[in-house]
């Protein structure tokens, strides 16, 4: 495993992060005794993202779903009681 030191770690850190993502890491050291070691993280598996019409055939609509409550709702914006 490869073994660099802070001050080469710092100027080349993005060479550094891309070689460790791609399964190479390696170890920072200071003054020649390790610190840290620079490993790839593991991508969690993600989970399948359910869209919408997921539960297509599970519900029913009325038949007068648009005209639903017009009797209440014209009550309401034309003041009869």
């Amino acid at each position: 495993m490869r073994i660099v030191n802070i001050h080469e770690a710092k100027t080349q850190l993005s060479k550094l992060v891309d070689l460790a993502s791609k399964g190479k890491p390696f170890i920072i050291a200071k003054a020649g005794k390790p610190l840290v070691k620079v490993t790839p993280l593991e991508a969690a598996a993600q989970s399948k993202i359910q869209r919408l019409g997921f539960m297509a055939g599970q519900g029913v609509i009325p038949e007068d779903f648009d005209r639903m409550g017009e009797i209440e709702i014209g009550r309401l914006f034309e003041g009869d009681a």
